[in-house]
């Protein structure tokens, strides 16, 4: 049976845990969706967070928010992507956690999201606290249970 030593999680701070805003692709409000898309295209990143020039979290855009303002009626409209702005199709709800937050509250919303924003004490982007790095932890820390 598995077992999981709880208390050794709470002690894990997302610091511990995040990929750095100076790791983590992103556009800015202002960029085109065609300078958007090319980030998302060359990292393969599903979603990119939307910084403002403050770097200041304004929200997140994905590939297919992309795609789906540029479907006409007949044709993929992609002369639009030169012209619209991500600020015109990006998601301002955005998926996001104080740097402070507790492992718990991070579980919790890690649920429903692949990755969360994370904001430091000021408010400003910090970097993203993946899934799969969380995934990681609790899988290592059930193999180094059974170990014992």
């Amino acid at each position: 049976m598995m077992s999981m030593d709880y208390q050794y999680l709470q002690t894990i701070k997302i610091e511990e845990l995040l990929v750095t805003a100076d790791q983590v692709a992103h556009v800015q409000v202002g960029n085109s969706l065609e300078h958007a898309l090319l980030v998302l295209t060359k990292t393969r990143y599903t979603a990119v967070p939307v910084l403002n020039k403050l770097f200041q979290l304004q929200g997140f855009i994905s590939a297919t928010m992309i795609l789906d303002s540029i479907l006409g009626l007949k044709r993929i409209e992609f002369e639009r992507l030169e012209t619209m702005k991500v600020e015109d199709v990006m998601n301002e709800d955005v998926p996001r956690i104080s740097i402070k937050k507790s492992m718990e509250k991070v579980m919790s919303a890690m649920i429903h999201h692949p990755f969360l924003c994370v904001e430091n004490e000021d408010g400003l982007f910090a970097g993203i606290l993946t899934r799969t790095t969380l995934l990681k932890l609790l899988k290592d820390q059930v193999s180094n249970e059974e170990t014992l």
